[in-house]
């Protein structure tokens, strides 16, 4: 189990707590591996394709202008978006999903998630003062990385501090940056997926919310058949679902600011304050599925993500196996933390490249 949270005393600065905390995220070394970690497609196939630093760019730029617009704080929803994903093992979620198989097979019943890994980079993972691990932030930016997405209350977070009260919601901010996630990966797998001849519109122009979209594309004067409609495609789906968010947000913001008393949070059991209309809730579940089922599913994404499968297998067996393997910093932290959490979290904060690299290595193949 992990030891309860320690907070500590901030230094004077120049900047407010939240800038400070956005500055210290993106200056650490999780933040700049994202640049090499899986969203969809795999980092090597080629330059154009998002990665989890991009994703986490354009989630952080979706969720400042929903915050602005519902009068926020900008940059406290800034800070958890470009955070949230930095738990996240090599080859997306399906290198998450292994890991944490692996573990349990081991008799390890907490296993891997990611979000509860973003939060252990912040809080223990990371090193940068002398007295105490982890980035000396703020608690409502660890509050908002740890449950930025419900449900909160899984098993391997009951030995945390009381203060982050899993039968409560978060800041308002997080539930943003929760929806500006949503947003920014429906559209963007999208825009990835025709990019690269997985899916065509052919496969989204019987979806009632792509036709919604499509509407508005046709009404600005540009077809189905340009160049063009693909860049004003994703545009126009990122448009929709942040107007939407906005309009059926604003007045559960103001209620909330009514009702609920300064730093107290609202139960988990009550509906979310901020959300979509149900109309379009409803059909953005249904093309989710519609991915799902046709881009996240397509054969040349199963493969791959397979491959990423064997080689997180590879590693792990490998490092539970012979520990001499590990480098000089996971070895010493051997004396302090059990040996299958210091190989999951080595495992963890490897870049895609890194992993196959290693995997390959110890393999005995050759590229």
């Amino acid at each position: 189990m992990e030891p309860q949270q320690r907070f500590h005393h901030f230094e004077e600065d120049f900047r407010d707590p939240y800038s400070r905390d956005r500055d210290r995220v993106i200056h650490c070394s999780s933040f700049r591996r994202l640049e090499y970690k899986t969203q969809v497609f795999l980092n090597h196939e080629g330059d154009y394709f998002r990665t989890r630093l991009t994703h986490s760019l354009e989630v952080s730029q979706i969720a400042r202008t929903l915050s602005r617009m519902l009068k926020l704080n900008e940059t406290l929803s800034e800070v958890i978006a470009l955070s949230h994903d930095l738990g996240h093992t090599p080859f997306g979620h399906v290198g998450g999903d292994e890991l944490d198989r692996l573990l349990k097979a081991d008799g390890h019943a907490l296993g891997f998630e990611h979000n509860f890994q973003s939060f252990r980079v912040l809080t223990k993972l990371e090193k940068r003062y002398k007295e105490f691990e982890g980035l000396n932030l703020t608690f409502a930016t660890l509050e908002g990385v740890l449950k930025h997405s419900y449900p909160y209350k899984k098993p391997f977070l009951e030995a945390l501090d009381k203060r982050f009260d899993l039968e409560k919601h978060p800041s308002l901010e997080a539930m943003v940056v929760d929806h500006a996630d949503e947003i920014a990966y429906t559209s963007h797998d999208i825009d990835d997926g025709i990019k690269v001849g997985l899916i065509s519109f052919d496969d989204l122009l019987d979806d009632p919310l792509c036709l919604r979209v499509d509407a508005m594309v046709q009404a600005e004067g540009v077809g189905r058949k340009e160049h063009l409609y693909r860049h004003r495609f994703v545009a126009g789906l990122i448009k929709l679902l942040v107007e939407d968010f906005i309009a059926h947000s604003t007045e559960g913001v103001a209620r909330y600011r009514q009702e609920i008393p300064i730093a107290a949070s609202l139960d988990a059991a009550l509906p979310l304050p901020v959300g979509f209309s149900q109309e379009t809730a409803t059909q953005l579940k249904r093309l989710k599925k519609l991915l799902f089922n046709k881009l996240y599913r397509h054969e040349k994404i199963v493969s791959k993500m397979y491959a990423g499968k064997q080689c997180i297998g590879g590693l792990y067996h490998a490092y539970m196996e012979e520990t001499d393997l590990l480098p000089p910093r996971q070895k010493a932290l051997l004396e302090a933390r059990a040996t299958h959490r210091v190989v999951a979290d080595y495992i963890a904060s490897m870049t895609d490249r890194y992993a196959l690299k290693m995997y390959h290595e110890l393999s005995g193949f050759s590229h």
